[in-house]
């Protein structure tokens, strides 16, 4: 089958042996996938050669899981995996990272959501009771800062979305937040939480924003510099400040619900994937030149096209 690979430089379109299920695994036909920053930002030059890529895919079911868990061959489903794997015409997907697509969710739309949007959902449960109270979302014009900005606002938060420059921060408005700037300094009221998706300098300057009792969420560091924090300054504001190191789970914290609840969102309109690349799978160096560019607005997605 073909697959995108790594090929002990980076990644391209190749070849690779068609997957073999576990009992608790469907078989799944890929019709698009979508990548994710930490897909193509942080490939280990350890990885064998030939190693599938990818974490996000949706497709139709070829075969059921052999254990009768997950749904039965022709479903319409979008799937996770921790071990890479989904970026190929066939995919062997736990049935509990699956999730199947409502009627009228189409496949790239759904690729666009597993490993983004559960991460922004679950990071959002970790500040606790939003309504009414201000959600700051650093690295806002991202696939997981656009989902946190309309999860939040869904909530009921008063979002308010960071980003790098004022042209990223286009359609955020549209998406829920209620202010959108380009300088931490430009925020001028403190925040209940913060979904931090930056790191470096910027995680600091978003602490010191914190209200008493507030928290931050440290979900990513797409700046790649180390974060540092003035602990002092916190307590003499008046402490009570909380950073959370953010992971949005372990190989055994299925994704399966949240997915559903996710497609759900998207089948009633509530929630845009937000795609800002979409092309064949052909060009999938374009595609994760684009996303490490900081060229895509949300999210990047390739339709799988069969080949010999």
């Amino acid at each position: 089958m073909r697959a995108v690979v790594y090929d002990g430089q980076g990644i391209t379109l190749g070849a690779a042996p068609e997957p073999v299920p576990g009992d608790g695994q469907a078989l799944v036909d890929v019709r698009a996938v979508s990548l994710n920053f930490t897909d193509v930002a942080h490939l280990d030059p350890a990885t064998p050669p030939g190693t599938v890529l990818g974490l996000d895919a949706a497709g139709v079911v070829r075969r059921a899981a052999a254990d009768g868990s997950g749904p039965q061959a022709g479903a319409r489903v979008v799937t996770f995996g921790w071990g890479r794997g989904a970026w190929a015409e066939v995919r062997a997907a736990d049935t509990e990272h699956l999730a199947v697509l409502p009627d009228g969710v189409g496949f790239a739309e759904a690729a666009a959501l597993p490993a983004a949007g559960v991460t922004a959902l679950r990071a959002l449960r970790q500040l606790g009771p939003v309504v009414g109270r201000r959600v700051l979302v650093t690295g806002a014009s991202g696939g997981v800062g656009r989902f946190a900005v309309q999860l939040a606002a869904l909530a009921g938060a008063y979002v308010v979305a960071a980003v790098g420059s004022p042209e990223r921060g286009a359609g955020l408005r549209e998406l829920g937040a209620r202010e959108v700037v380009a300088d931490l300094p430009d925020v001028t009221a403190p925040v209940f939480g913060v979904l931090e998706n930056v790191g470096g300098a910027l995680l600091g300057e978003a602490f010191a924003l914190l209200e008493p009792g507030g928290s931050l969420q440290s979900i990513g560091a797409a700046s790649g510099q180390p974060s540092t924090l003035d602990l002092e300054s916190a307590r003499r504001a008046g402490g009570g400040k909380r950073v959370e190191v953010f992971m949005v789970g372990t190989p055994d914290t299925g994704f399966g619900p949240d997915l559903a609840h996710l497609t759900a969102l998207l089948a009633d309109g509530r929630l845009d994937p937000q795609i800002g690349w979409r092309g064949p799978w052909e060009r999938v160096r374009e595609a994760a030149d684009a996303l490490l560019g900081r060229r895509v607005a949300g999210k990047a997605v390739l339709d799988v096209t069969a080949g010999e």
